[in-house]
């Protein structure tokens, strides 16, 4: 590591195979927390390179737990987080009215890192139980048709990782891997990430895969549909810039969308939102990134998605998701 360490402080970069090396020898424990720490800190003071993220990229999906879930065709809807917004669970809400729309879901979570509650902190707070057998979560989506991933099940990888991300509390290139290593690897992703930067490298990498896609990025440093400015949506067919117009809504302010201060808080905002009892900007924020992954799915207008994906909340299709997910994962 202390090579290793030398030639990045000195502003060099790694090729593939040494990012894929060092961050194998990482999830063996080889390396102190100290170093592991430092080695973080190097990529959050300067851009990490494309060959870097394949490497670390590759190196957690040969290590993770897979699962083998092609016959459902399931799309992922997960963000990089990291954007130092901390709005509500806007992703995984969206996934359930994304399922509730008859679109299978596969979401890849973890617990928050830079922000007061990620997706996996809200649902185990609202009963969720997270489970790694391949059968339990192609049952959840016979079911429900969505099942949750919870990251720290499937990448032990990322064991020794865990509390030095935790302790630094910022964000570092794991945040832009989370949704990069989905472990049943879907063929349909919408990602959200927190900058145009890291959105060209998504780009770059997903064009060399056999994906529909959408990678999005609100230009006011979302990663996600804020409607509170336009956003960058780049697809395996376009690139485009959506605004709140595009779904017929008004613009709204970031205290519309604001998450709380705690996770008692965004557990609130997430079943007020599902039962109906949201405002309307929370709603159409959902909506608009459940509409995003509906298109993508189903190959529609982005317009037309956003109306199924108003049904799906309005009818209760979305809370039905819900509560036979909780339901499943208590059994």
């Amino acid at each position: 590591m202390k090579d290793i360490l030398n030639r990045l402080i000195a502003f060099e970069t790694l090729s593939k195979a040494e990012a894929k090396n060092i961050l194998t020898r990482i999830s063996t424990e080889e390396f102190s927390e100290i170093q592991i720490a430092s080695f973080l800190t190097v990529f959050m003071m300067r851009n990490i390179t494309l060959a870097e993220l394949e490497g670390f990229r590759e190196a957690l999906l040969e290590l993770c737990h897979a699962l083998d879930l092609s016959d459902y065709d399931a799309i992922d809807l997960c963000g990089t987080g990291g954007d130092s917004k901390n709005t509500f669970n806007v992703s995984t809400l969206a996934a359930f009215v994304t399922a509730g729309a008859g679109v299978n879901v596969a979401k890849h979570g973890n617990y928050g890192v830079s922000s007061v509650s990620g997706s996996s902190n809200v649902l185990e707070h609202l009963g969720l139980k997270f489970r790694q057998a391949e059968d339990f979560h192609k049952k959840c989506l016979d079911e429900a048709g969505i099942c949750i991933l919870h990251a720290p099940l499937f990448h032990p990888a990322m064991k020794s990782v865990a509390p030095i991300r935790k302790s630094l509390a910022l964000k570092t290139f794991f945040n832009m891997l989370g949704p990069m290593v989905n472990p049943s690897n879907p063929q349909k992703q919408m990602v959200g990430v927190y900058s145009l930067q890291l959105l060209r490298l998504y780009a770059y990498l997903y064009q060399k895969q056999q994906k529909s896609y959408a990678i999005v990025h609100a230009l006011d440093g979302y990663d996600e549909i804020s409607l509170t400015q336009s956003a960058k949506v780049v697809t395996h067919k376009e690139d485009r810039l959506i605004k709140a117009e595009d779904f017929n809504v008004k613009t709204h302010t970031p205290e519309a969308i604001f998450g709380g201060n705690k996770v008692e808080e965004a557990s609130k905002i997430f079943m007020n939102v599902l039962n109906n009892s949201g405002t309307e900007q929370q709603v159409n924020t959902v909506c608009a990134n459940a509409a995003v992954a509906i298109s993508v799915s189903k190959d529609i207008d982005l317009k037309e998605a956003f109306d199924q994906a108003e049904i799906s909340l309005k009818s209760g299709m979305a809370l039905q998701k819900f509560k036979v997910l909780k339901e499943l994962s208590r059994q």
